[in-house]
């Protein structure tokens, strides 16, 4: 067993612990099966992402980079790259990680936002496809979805002149709060629920109701949701319908990567 896969298998475990235990403890919906519909698919994702998807993470930001950083003249040499340019690269580390935090919060929204629409939506569907919402389901997004979302959010960023250093250094906490959003407890964060997403307000985006249909769109600030009228959170209330069952998204892993190619 290489180290990669052994490395997922305990942190598979280790999250399973965690998050079955604070599941158990504050449950969004206390009725929920644990071994739920499509948890086996979901454990496919948690290997096949990391091995398979997160590759091509890498290279077709590279690809779409090169030609870009050539025109405006940029050096291709790995350490100019990590020490980036012009007047951001001028800028404290924590101000740089602040700015990509927030700006690229934003353009988290208008992708997810795009991601939405009727051009990308079956690529989408896969990951609102779940029903029975928990942590794991935090895993299931098809390649295009992840790939696409992932270099639309560094390029700009790189572009500007921001370390992709200081771009990669926030990716494990945001990993874990996406990882957080959906677990399946009543967290609202409280006082703090319109400065950070919670997992009800996530909830909320994942539901099946009418009204909380194109809500909810940011990944960590609420404040894009509330700026654009996308936000959502009716005080006392859970929702309790979850999924996207007009799409007719197949069980199944490998039709799950076909769905967004048939046509009808």
């Amino acid at each position: 067993m290489s180290a990669r896969i052994l490395g997922l298998l305990i942190g598979f475990v280790l999250l399973t612990l965690l998050f079955w235990t604070i599941e158990l403890r504050w449950p969004g919906i206390p009725a929920q099966k644990r071994l739920r519909r499509g948890f086996r698919t979901d454990v496919f994702y948690w290997f096949f992402t990391p091995l398979v998807t997160r590759g091509l993470s890498r290279i077709v930001p590279l690809v779409a980079l090169v030609p870009l950083l050539l025109l405006t003249g940029r050096s291709l040499e790995k350490e100019a790259l990590a020490a980036g340019w012009g007047p951001v690269a001028d800028l404290p580390v924590a101000a740089q990680v602040a700015v990509v935090l927030v700006a690229g919060d934003l353009v988290g929204y208008w992708t997810h936002r795009w991601f939405h629409s009727p051009a990308l939506w079956k690529f989408h569907a896969i990951h609102h496809s779940s029903q029975d919402l928990d942590w794991l389901s935090s895993v299931r997004l098809h390649p295009v979805n992840d790939v696409l979302s992932r270099t639309l959010r560094a390029v700009p960023f790189v572009l500007l002149g921001f370390s992709p250093t200081v771009i990669a250094g926030y990716i494990p906490f945001l990993t874990f709060h996406g990882i957080l959003l959906h677990a399946n407890v009543d967290w609202t964060f409280g006082p703090l629920r319109k400065v950070v997403s919670s997992p009800v307000f996530h909830r909320w985006h994942h539901s099946a109701e009418p009204e909380a249909e194109g809500k909810n769109l940011a990944g960590l600030l609420p404040l894009w949701d509330i700026v654009f009228g996308t936000y959502y959170m009716p005080e006392g209330k859970l929702p309790r319908e979850l999924g996207a069952p007009e799409a007719a998204v197949p069980d199944g892993f490998w039709g799950q990567m076909a769905y967004p190619f048939r046509r009808g």
